[in-house]
């Protein structure tokens, strides 16, 4: 059983990422998995230069974050290595430079989006 300080520490991982659910303009989860680190890299760049937030996290914190933000639905998909990108201002970045990474990477394919 975790200690209650893991727990707490869990829970505040998950209301920042519900919190940020809740306010983005759009995002995608994708399946991360057989990506080469300077692919990574190219990957993050590419992201932070648009001003998309990405993260990897459990699947159980990501399923409670979308559940509480009104996602519950992606839950289905969150299996497996999953990332999720997030954008707060554009609604197109996300998926626009996962489907470009998609592309390149045949282990690296998105799984779900969500649209505000």
């Amino acid at each position: 059983m975790p200690s209650n300080k893991i727990l707490e520490e869990k829970k505040l991982v998950v209301e920042a990422l519900a919190s940020k659910l809740k306010t983005a303009a759009a995002g995608v989860l994708v399946k991360y998995e057989g990506i080469k680190v300077s692919e990574d890299t190219e990957l993050r760049a590419a992201l932070r230069k648009a001003g998309v937030e990405y993260s990897v996290m459990k699947n159980t914190l990501t399923g409670r974050a979308c559940e509480i933000a009104g996602y519950g639905d992606m839950k289905q998909y969150l299996s497996g290595m999953t990332a999720i990108a997030m954008s707060q201002d554009d609604p197109l970045a996300p998926a626009k430079i996962m489907k470009q990474f998609a592309d390149k990477i045949a282990s690296f394919e998105i799984k779900a989006g969500f649209v505000d």
